[in-house]
C-alpha cells in the first residue's frame, strides 16, 4: 500500500501516522508544495492524505500551487479514491469539491470538545469513537459550506463542520489527529500559527497550549491510532 502525501510546511507532517504507516509496512512519498515539489503522477498511489499549512485555501495569487493541488483533489475524489485531508487539507477538499471556506471571525485554537453528529456516529471512520472527545485546533479558517452531498461527520461549538465526508472514501478532518510529542512546539515557530495563537490568548499562550497538549496527548495518540485503523477500511 503507498500514500501520497501532500505538504505545505516542513513542521506539517504526518505525525504519528508515519509509525502506524511504518509498522503496517505501507510506504508513502510526500511532496513539499511550498519548496516548490511537484505532484507526482497519481496513479500509482493507493491513498492520497493532505495535511496543513500555513497559507489559506483561496491565496492561489500568493501560492499557483494551490490551484493544480485542488485540481488533482478534485479528480481523485470523483474517481472514488481513498482520502484524509487534515486542517488545512480538509478546507482543501471542500473548496475542491464545491464548498465554501472563509475566514474565521475569531480563530480556533487550543485544546477543545469535538462531538459527533448522528451520522458521524455511523461512519466507519469513526467506529470506537465516543461521542466527545477532546482536539487539538490551530486555525483561523474554516469550512463554511460543504459541498453538495456531504456528510456532516463531528462539530465543535466555535466550527460546526469538524469532520464530512464526500462520497464512499473521501474524509476530511479540521482538526488534527497526527499529533506527536514535539508538534505543538514545532508549530509554534510559524508566524502565522504564533500569531492566531497569541490573539486568543495573549503572551504565554504558547507555553499554556503546549501544557495542554501534553496532558491530553495520550489520548490524542490513542485516537489517532483507532482512526487511522478505521481508515484503512475504506482502502481494501
Amino acid at each position: 500500500m503507498k500514500f501520497l502525501v501532500l505538504q505545505h510546511a516542513a513542521s506539517e507532517h504526518p505525525g504519528s501516522l508515519r509509525d502506524f504507516m511504518r509498522a503496517d509496512g505501507f510506504t508513502w512519498d510526500a511532496v513539499e508544495l511550498d519548496e516548490g515539489e511537484a505532484i507526482p503522477d497519481v496513479s500509482g498511489y493507493d491513498a492520497l492524505l493532505v495535511l496543513g499549512g500555513p497559507m489559506d485555501v483561496w491565496e492561489e495569487d500568493l501560492h499557483p500551487w494551490l490551484a493544480t493541488e485542488k485540481q488533482v483533489i478534485r479528480d481523485w475524489v470523483t474517481a472514488g479514491r481513498p482520502f484524509l485531508g487534515i486542517c488545512l487539507g480538509h478546507q482543501l477538499l471542500a473548496d475542491a469539491m464545491g464548498g465554501e471556506v472563509g475566514k474565521m471571525a475569531e480563530p480556533e485554537v487550543g485544546v477543545c470538545n469535538v462531538s459527533l453528529t448522528d451520522e458521524g456516529a455511523a461512519c466507519a471512520l469513526f467506529a470506537g469513537y465516543p461521542n466527545s472527545f477532546p482536539a487539538l485546533q490551530w486555525h483561523g479558517a474554516a469550512v463554511f459550506r460543504a459541498p453538495a452531498g456531504a456528510k456532516i461527520l463531528a462539530s465543535s461549538a466555535h466550527c460546526p463542520i469538524q469532520a464530512m465526508q464526500i462520497g464512499p472514501r473521501a474524509f476530511g478532518i479540521q482538526y488534527h489527529v497526527e499529533l506527536i510529542d514535539t508538534t505543538v512546539s514545532d508549530w509554534g515557530i510559524i508566524p502565522e500559527y504564533r500569531c492566531a495563537l497569541e490573539s486568543i490568548t495573549g503572551p504565554g499562550g504558547q507555553e499554556r497550549l503546549e501544557a495542554a497538549a501534553a496532558e491530553h496527548m495520550e489520548q490524542f495518540q490513542s485516537n489517532a491510532g483507532r482512526l487511522y485503523c478505521n481508515f484503512k477500511t475504506v482502502l481494501k
